[in-house]
């Protein structure tokens, strides 16, 4: 089982069903679904552009994506209806935490210009 999960499962549910007294572990809030999507607007005029992006997020996800479509045409932007315009991967289960915890534990904190809220800091707001 990955840690994520095991610490939500062992800490998080009790805390909250104490918290929020829930009377039935199952009305405590869960994490079901993480929707990953890119869109690649240059993609209209080079394919080439959208075999990188499904490549990135094949390396990202872990899984591989699907190729998102337009929906409508829009003349500004020489888009017609049905052209790849995009990719989307959704995770689920053991992936899902597992991609998390390494969102949370690796990639955030090395966010150079990321604004942390500090436990010191008194006001309601995380800027």
């Amino acid at each position: 089982m990955n840690r994520l999960r095991e610490k939500y499962i062992k800490e998080a549910i009790p805390a909250l069903m104490k918290h929020f007294e829930y009377k039935n572990v199952h009305q405590v809030p869960k994490l079901e679904k993480i929707s990953i999507n890119m869109g690649v607007g240059a993609a209209t005029q080079n394919k080439a552009i959208l075999d990188n992006a499904v490549k990135e997020l094949t390396l990202i996800a872990g899984r591989k994506p699907i190729i998102t479509k337009a929906k409508k045409s829009i003349s500004n932007f020489k888009l017609r209806t049905g052209m790849p315009i995009g990719c989307k991967v959704t995770l689920r289960g053991e992936i899902m935490y597992e991609f998390l915890d390494r969102l949370i534990s690796i990639v955030i904190p090395r966010i150079r210009d990321l604004r942390r809220k500090t436990a010191s800091s008194e006001s309601g707001h995380a800027f």
